[in-house]
């Protein structure tokens, strides 16, 4: 150990310059070590001095790239700013920090990934912070620093990529406060300190860390004297900021329910599985093909895929759906529930659709809500670009604005109508949801965000390869689709006549099996 960067900072550096469990996190050679800790006290600072010895020594002395994922952009901003402050204090060679963007990337969204860096000439090796973990990590080398992670999106999959540096010799810190019991954090917490996972463990609470001089160190910053009265003082107040947030914020006690507003336990009571769950995605070139051939082709596809389980459903019974609208990066999620006599709603149908043209998204949800027995409501995410969609099937006459709602997300909406949502899980009036993890996940999701029960800015991996990205959409679908159908809309039976000279009346493949109820002189 004499010759690592790791020894050259217990040997050389000032002790004063970090506290004593900030000592015991650096001088720790383990390939793979996990840190819970209280809020604000200095283990990323800690983290840093050691990545600078660590990138600016020769190879044959441990040198290494180092590579750090934050959260968010001003976390990295302070975490390589103080990457360059150490460099300075150990008086080693380094050039100035550079913005730039992931590289070598070959998925759209890791190219918006903003990136800082700090180059060592003499070791030829460099500090790189990103401020999101990119989807690949793909032949990269050296030590990986996972910060906050608790709170990183899909830290499941981060944790898989990490182990992969200690393959050849790299090593991996994991560091974070905690968001819940059963947040991937803990439960890597938890393999580590069970001995299912090599690794080891540290752990600083507000107090302890307090204990250490973390007050002290404040003073010194502030340019204060210390006293112990002060102390008691500005510790009993910072509690007292926390509230009962304090327990896992400053204590290191992961919350019961990690703020997640639906349980495991309780999303899978109310899954079946049988319930029909029909996934479309359309590669990037079919938006530009020409509109008759789309047409035509998704009308196959509705009728393949949409049409027997839209058969099936019960013509005596209510239905209405809900559907969280998106493009490119996110999915549009359309669910169609079911009022049974028992007055609980049932998923009859679940649909997702990734990639789809817009036109494409209003064929489809045309072909689905005329095929509807007894359609009641639709409330339609009309956030951003979701109010085009969601315009057009009030524009309707199978649709209208009095039984689709174009719900406009807030804070508010989440708050006077989430409540039911939990509700209907909790005593069973809302079930059948598709057994499957992704829509899980999505439920997952929720959680509460300063007290309001909604979608946080984490992502999940889904499709068959995990490279699409879902954002708690089949949740917010659902939310809509339980608010709809408990809206009070008169159900109007009407009769209109087939549109003429339209790609779909002309198609040969079009069987009149398939006419919608709303063609058959209503309900």
């Amino acid at each position: 150990m004499t010759n690592s960067p790791l020894s050259a900072l217990s040997q050389a550096a000032t002790p004063a310059a970090l506290l004593a469990y900030q000592q015991r996190w650096v001088a720790d050679p383990s390939p793979l070590k996990l840190m819970e800790k209280s809020r604000r006290t200095g283990i990323t600072w800690a983290e840093a001095s050691d990545d600078v010895l660590i990138a600016a020594a020769e190879k044959s002395a441990g040198g290494q790239n180092v590579y750090y994922i934050g959260t968010d952009q001003e976390m990295t901003e302070e975490y390589i700013q103080a990457c360059a402050g150490w460099a300075k204090v150990f008086n080693r060679a380094a050039g100035e920090i550079e913005a730039g963007f992931w590289d070598d990337a070959d998925d759209e969204a890791d190219k918006h990934i903003k990136t800082f860096s700090i180059r060592f000439p003499d070791s030829g090796f460099k500090i790189l912070a990103l401020a999101s973990r990119p989807r690949k990590l793909r032949g990269r080398q050296g030590v990986l620093v996972a910060d906050e992670a608790a709170f990183q999106d899909d830290l499941g999959e981060l944790i898989k990529a990490a182990m992969a540096f200690l393959i050849w010799g790299g090593k991996v810190r994991i560091i974070s406060t905690h968001d819940g019991e059963d947040n991937p954090f803990n439960e890597l917490v938890n393999q580590v300190r069970a001995g299912k996972r090599r690794g080891t463990m540290h752990k600083v609470t507000f107090r302890e860390a307090v204990a250490d001089g973390l007050y002290r160190r404040v003073c010194m910053r502030k340019g204060i004297a210390w006293v112990a009265e002060e102390e008691a003082r500005w510790v009993d107040e910072v509690y007292a900021f926390y509230g009962q947030d304090a327990d896992e914020e400053l204590d290191v006690i992961p919350a019961s329910g990690s703020g997640i507003y639906l349980a495991s336990a309780l999303i899978m009571s109310r899954m079946a599985e049988g319930t029909p769950l029909v996934r479309g995605a359309w590669k990037s070139d079919f938006s530009l093909r020409p509109d008759s051939e789309r047409e035509i082709e998704v009308a196959d596809w509705c009728a393949e895929n949409l049409l027997p389980h839209l058969k099936a459903l019960d013509p005596g019974r209510p239905h209405g759906f809900g559907l969280d609208f998106g493009r490119l990066r996110d999915l549009t999620v359309l669910p169609v529930l079911e009022e049974g006599k028992t007055l609980k709603n049932r998923v009859r149908l679940w649909i997702e659709l990734s990639n789809c043209p817009y036109r494409q998204q209003e064929q489809i949800l045309k072909y689905v809500v005329e095929r509807l027995p007894r359609f009641r409501k639709g409330a339609m995410d009309a956030t951003g670009n979701g109010l085009a969609l969601a315009e057009y099937a009030q524009q309707q006459p199978w649709g209208g604005a009095l039984r689709i709602e174009a719900v406009k997300l807030s804070d508010g909406f989440y708050v006077a109508n989430m409540p039911h949502f939990q509700a209907a899980f909790q005593d069973g009036t809302l079930s059948d949801i598709p057994k499957d993890d992704e829509i899980r996940d999505d439920l997952r999701a929720i959680k509460k965000i300063r007290g309001v029960p909604k979608i946080g800015s984490a992502r999940t991996q889904g499709g068959e390869d995990k490279k699409q990205q879902r954002h708690g959409d089949g949740a917010i679908a659902l939310f809509l689709a339980d608010y709809a159908m408990r809206q009070d809309v008169v159900e109007i039976a009407w009769t209109a006549g087939p549109a003429k000279g339209s790609a779909w009346d002309a198609h040969p493949g079009g069987d009149r099996d398939d006419i919608p109820h709303s063609l058959k002189g209503g309900w």
